[in-house]
């Protein structure tokens, strides 16, 4: 498949200023992409314009990645309602180191050159940004800007200079990698078209050369209308720290079936075959859920490796079934800062677990659920009585889950 079908088949085609898709497919150019480090990691609506970066390199074009320290210590200010909590020196360092990591394992494998934007704009003089950049610049262009009008109204929030200068700075960064690395393209999601069109316009205005920019569109989660990447908890990171591999996993397994096939295209490498193949079984049998786990796996993959994929996949299926039977002493100890998680003493009453774990909202509670048999056990624990006890010769490697109806398990540990 060629590039431009791939990139129409996978949902990432947005504006371009390109003139027909098809250039895409007969030529090797050079682009680039970038994050700038105002969190200290990447979100999965980065991983999607990651992903289509991924296809752009596997179809011959060559990469450059930016991690933006300058652009960072700024913060883009488009979609902003008012003014960004500066980030201090440190914590940009931090957040650049931990970028440029997660670039490596998301394109694990692929070629592509990193630069981090602050390595050019250290050493530029102000006067002479002002005189050689600044004066190509029209002020009707920077003002016309959405956000900048937003902001300026009587009800807006204001704007500082730095922050309406951002475009400047980025479009600077499209025009010194022109430059020194024959950059002619870059790649973004549809909120940066503004400020990728300020480094085509300030390509043309210094060089009277053609530079262009493609984005592809915001994932839009087609349940809800709304931007989709987040949980209950918030924002999907790609730092294991920030979102456990269990909870990006189960992320992925608990998506719509509306939009499930979307998110295959847009975050697997799974060919259009192999989707289709998944998508007909899926539709035959949606109870499976063959579409989520694939995703989840796939997605698992590419962000945290093929042992933490194995693993969560292991977990899952065992949630799923009940089964814990394959679960060693360190599998479980995975759980344990998953789950609602209790350790406990030999002899401890049921009722007293569910309330401790969350399971129940009381002791009353907890026998209603019992009663109703609401309250199942992996190691098939006699739950009929609100008087059950647990011992350790009931657990498995010392460790019992208890469920809650069909979503809502518990790990207990026996001492």
């Amino acid at each position: 498949m060629k590039l431009s079908d791939e990139l129409t088949w996978r949902g990432f085609v947005n504006q371009t200023t390109l003139k027909n898709i098809k250039e895409l497919d007969n030529a090797s150019l050079t682009f680039y992409w970038g994050v700038d480090p105002s969190a200290p990691s990447m979100t999965i609506g980065h991983l999607a314009m990651a992903m289509m970066v991924r296809h752009f390199v596997s179809h011959g074009h060559k990469a450059v990645l930016l991690v933006g320290g300058a652009t960072g210590m700024i913060g883009d200010p488009d979609g902003k309602n008012e003014e960004r909590t500066l980030k201090t020196t440190e914590e940009i360092n931090d957040n650049k180191k931990a970028i440029a990591l997660q670039y490596e394992q998301v394109f694990g494998g692929l070629e592509f050159k990193l630069v981090d934007n602050y390595e050019w704009f250290k050493g530029l003089d102000y006067l002479r940004f002002l005189r050689e950049i600044g004066k190509h610049v029209p002020m009707r262009q920077m003002l016309g800007r959405e956000f900048v009008q937003e902001r300026l109204k009587d009800n807006g929030g204001g704007i500082s200079y730095a922050e309406f200068s951002y475009s400047l700075i980025q479009g600077y960064d499209f025009l010194h990698l022109f430059r020194e690395m024959g950059v002619t393209l870059q790649v973004a999601g549809s909120d940066q078209w503004g400020n990728s069109i300020a480094g085509v316009d300030l390509i043309r205005r210094m060089t009277g050369k053609q530079a262009h920019v493609w984005t592809a569109p915001l994932i839009i989660n087609k349940l809800t209308g709304k931007k989709f990447g987040k949980s209950e908890e918030g924002a999907l990171w790609l730092d294991p720290e920030l979102t456990s591999p269990f909870k990006f996993y189960q992320f992925w397994l608990n998506v719509d079936d509306a939009g499930v096939e979307d998110y295959l295209k847009i975050y697997t490498t799974l060919t259009q075959s192999e989707v289709q193949s998944i998508m007909n079984r899926f539709k035959s049998n949606p109870g499976e859920r063959l579409a989520q786990k694939s995703l989840a796996y796939e997605a698992t993959k590419i962000t945290h490796g093929l042992e933490q994929a194995e693993t969560q996949s292991k977990i899952s299926v065992s949630l799923f079934s009940r089964n814990f039977q394959g679960f060693s002493a360190s599998d479980f100890k995975l759980l344990e800062r998953e789950l609602p998680f209790m350790e406990v003493g030999e002899g401890i009453v049921i009722t007293e677990v569910l309330v401790e774990t969350g399971l129940a909202s009381s002791k009353s509670d907890a026998r209603q659920l019992i009663s109703d048999g609401a309250i199942t056990s992996s190691q098939r624990v006699d739950l009929t009585s609100s008087e059950t006890v647990l011992q350790k010769k009931d657990s498995l490697n010392g460790y019992i889950v208890i469920f809650k109806g069909k979503k809502y398990p518990a790990l207990i540990k026996v001492k």
